[in-house]
């Protein structure tokens, strides 16, 4: 199955059901009888607990549909709050997720009175969850994972917090990172296990890994690779060696898109992922990514880094499926880049 998904119209949690039984008792209905109501009146007007309704799934379709299909009394946001707070779970369980895959067979169950109270997600998307693995879109800005600030929010931290709603023995696994100020597709494991199988296997498991950069002036050559050794100095900073063989070897290529006498971009296609490896090389040509300063960038035209993790494509580690995730170009990079119209 290749399952390929627009981060940006996935929601943070969420999906539409089907029609519900109707009760076949209604608390608070009128008695026949005639004589007063007394204590047994009182006791009707009590509050009657809710049951917990319990849904079989017998055709494949995402959680927010199927929900909004079901549960017939309840409008769109009350289904999503439901969805946010934990209150729904699949087999038992509790998924936050709107896009989640239903597949015949399964139950869904909504407790209208568990309150677990999900935080909202800052500077991320979750766009899928199975039982290995989360696939998020993050903002640029947000880091992947706490580098020595203590209280700093990451991507990392908050992921863990999600996965505890359902045990708070749960964990995530940091598979690859994106640097804080580029934005974009990755993923995390949800066990040790697969996170080891999943970085093992990467270069087999990893079909195509794709970015967007949005470059400092004209790249006339329509495409290219750019290969060399990258080193790190002491102040943390990658830069490609001369020497053959002195450092790691990293191998990118690229392709432009569309380009004025001020910006281009480019789709960046990595052979290897090493660190800052799109940032060095794209320098190494003349090209810097707009708003890079630490590799020579002259330009703060977007007011972040240029560049945007556009498509994730992997076989599952479990299933052996085929999942491609694709996230929109930044609109601000189509914008910058767009070619000076013609008289």
């Amino acid at each position: 199955m290749n399952t390929r998904r627009n981060p940006k119209e996935a929601s943070k949690r969420g999906a539409k059901p089907g029609a519900s039984s109707p009760s076949q008792s209604k608390p608070g209905a009128r008695s026949h009888s005639n004589k007063p109501a007394g204590k047994l009146g009182q006791a009707a007007k009590a509050k009657t607990p809710v049951p917990v309704k319990t849904y079989a799934v017998a055709e494949p379709a995402e959680l927010l549909p199927f929900l909004l299909k079901t549960l017939t009394n309840r409008g769109r946001n009350s289904i999503k709050s439901l969805l946010a707070r934990g209150q729904v779970s699949v087999n038992g369980k509790a998924v936050t997720q709107h896009n989640f895959q239903l597949h015949p067979g399964q139950t869904v169950t909504v407790d209208l009175e568990k309150q677990v109270q999900a935080k909202e997600m800052v500077g991320l998307t979750i766009v899928h969850e199975d039982d290995d693995l989360i696939v998020i879109q993050k903002d640029a800005g947000l880091l992947s994972i706490a580098t020595g600030e203590e209280n700093e929010q990451t991507a990392y931290r908050q992921l863990m917090e999600h996965v505890r709603l359902t045990n708070p023995r749960n964990r995530i696994f940091v598979v690859h990172r994106l640097d804080r100020d580029t934005s974009g597709v990755m993923m995390f494991a949800k066990s040790e296990q697969i996170q080891q199988k999943l970085q093992n296997t990467w270069k087999d498991t990893v079909k195509e890994r794709s970015y967007v950069a949005l470059v400092e002036g004209a790249v006339k050559k329509a495409e290219g690779t750019i290969s060399s050794w990258l080193k790190e100095t002491s102040t943390l900073k990658m830069y490609s060696s001369p020497h053959e063989g002195d450092g790691q070897h990293a191998v990118t290529h690229y392709k432009l898109i569309q380009a004025n006498r001020h910006f281009s971009l480019l789709e960046v296609r990595l052979e290897t992922g090493r660190k800052n490896q799109i940032r060095v090389h794209l320098a190494d040509i003349g090209h810097p990514i707009a708003g890079d300063k630490k590799y020579g960038a002259q330009t703060k035209a977007v007011g972040r880094l240029g560049l945007h993790a556009r498509v994730l494509s992997f076989i599952h580690p479990t299933t052996g499926d085929l999942l491609t995730f694709e996230s929109p170009i930044p609109k601000t990079f189509l914008k910058y880049t767009a070619p000076a119209p013609t008289n």
